[in-house]
């Protein structure tokens, strides 16, 4: 399967749990297409006072992809390293830090994360899907908008209130490499992770629908473990694929599979407390099985870490369906 062209596309913990599962049980050709909307923490800080492209989410995929022995286990925790003190410093990820420099230096994001992929001997390629300096908003059921990423992402706002519609203000074209890899994939998968925050400001690129309707690639879709206050409350696996679907416009006649967890936690579990205090369930699968896409089903939790797929029985459940 060496020559099979797989592109993940996403961004934050669920697309590192991909790629890191990918890249560990198999020797596809793996590309990366990350969300650039990002405007939370240290990559908020770095976008307002540098005027870059948020680092963070490349961060992972880098490290996820990386053929250093050691990359996983020491670098990650180089790279994700906050300092609690010092002026400036504070709060800063060294990851971001080093790739806000390389952009700096080489004069744009594309151009960093192909330095720091070169230093940490990455195989595969990571692209930001578009190079424009965009911001996501959403729209609430009753009019209401709510500016960038973080707030969406921790909103207090309204909470109660689902949101409506996504959009990225102002729009964004597609990074012509993003394009290329989609276009030429075998297989594209999206998901997991935030539904409005990670993968929707990819598939709200200007041109990125284009690109996946125009592949001849399978297209799997991988559903969420759990709901995420203010963001999907209260969702099922039907409404992940439908909001999924809304996004993808004329391209969802590609949706080939749809992954979704069977486990469902044990409610008095450590896990599942952690979950519970923030109004977070597990995601229930109530999927139709007469759809055009094919619903795969299995247990994936990792149970080492938060809620989180485990990348192994991901990887191989994704593997099983190429």
């Amino acid at each position: 399967m060496r020559d099979k062209k797989v592109v993940v596309i996403g961004g934050g913990a669920g697309t590192y749990q991909v790629l890191t599962g990918l890249k560990t049980y198999s020797n596809l050709d793996i590309s990366a297409v990350i969300a650039m909307s990002d405007s939370g923490g240290s990559t908020g800080r770095l976008r307002r006072e540098l005027g870059i492209l948020p680092p963070g989410d490349v961060r992972r995929a880098i490290l996820a992809l990386s053929d250093l022995p050691f990359a996983r286990r020491t670098l990650q925790q180089v790279f994700d390293f906050r300092f609690s003190n010092g002026k400036g410093l504070e709060g800063h990820s060294l990851g971001n830090i080093l790739l806000a420099a390389l952009t700096q230096i080489t004069g744009s994001m594309d151009k960093a994360i192909d330095e720091m992929a070169r230093i940490l001997n990455v195989s595969g390629s990571i692209f930001p899907v578009t190079l424009d300096k965009t911001h996501l908003v959403a729209i609430l059921e009753d009019g209401s908008r709510v500016y960038g990423e973080a707030n969406i992402d921790m909103r207090d706002f309204k909470l109660k209130l689902p949101i409506k519609k996504v959009y990225l203000n102002p729009k964004a074209n597609m990074f012509s490499k993003s394009s290329k890899a989609i276009t030429e994939a075998d297989v594209i998968v999206m998901g997991p992770g935030d539904l409005y925050t990670s993968l929707a400001p990819v598939l709200l690129v200007e041109g990125a629908k284009e690109a996946i309707s125009s592949s001849s690639a399978r297209l799997i879709f991988v559903v969420n473990l759990m709901t995420k206050r203010g963001e999907t409350d209260n969702f099922k696996a039907s409404d992940f694929v439908d909001v999924v679907e809304n996004h993808l416009g004329e391209a969802k006649d590609k949706l080939s599979h749809v992954i979704v967890n069977k486990q469902i936690p044990q409610a008095k579990s450590k896990i599942s407390s952690w979950y519970k205090k923030y109004g977070s369930k597990p995601v229930i699968d109530d999927l139709k099985r007469n759809k055009n896409y094919k619903v795969v089903t299995g247990s994936f939790i990792d149970k080492t870490t938060f809620m989180r797929h485990h990348p192994q029985k991901l990887a191989k459940t994704i593997l099983s369906v190429i």
